[in-house]
């Protein structure tokens, strides 16, 4: 009797060891994918703001012959901030929106 319990010990603990193992690489696995696609992500909005960039500058040089380099950097630069400014009332609504909804 006492060489079934041994064996039942030495096998429980083996399967243990064996599930920890699993599981370790199973989070080597789960966070190397996280790694992946934060790096993935990164580079995919640091293009975007580069386009956004390019874009902005590409309206700058469409504007300048027709008010000049100067204004077309002003008209350009508020237009950027009344988008912006619209942008950051829309997050405050929804946040207003949210905190209404959640409000016990």
């Amino acid at each position: 009797m006492r060489d079934v319990f041994a064996r039942l010990y030495s096998d429980g603990r083996a399967y243990a060891e064996a599930e920890a193992e699993r599981q370790k690489l199973r989070a080597g696995i789960i966070g190397a994918g996280v790694r992946d696609a934060l790096i993935f992500a990164t580079a995919g909005v640091m293009l975007v703001f580069a386009a956004i960039v390019a874009g902005l500058v590409g309206v700058i040089l469409a504007l300048s012959p027709l008010v000049g380099p100067g204004w077309a950097a002003a008209a350009v630069f508020g237009g950027a901030l009344v988008v912006a400014l619209l942008l950051l009332l829309v997050a405050k609504g929804r946040i207003g929106r949210m905190r209404k909804a959640v409000k016990p």
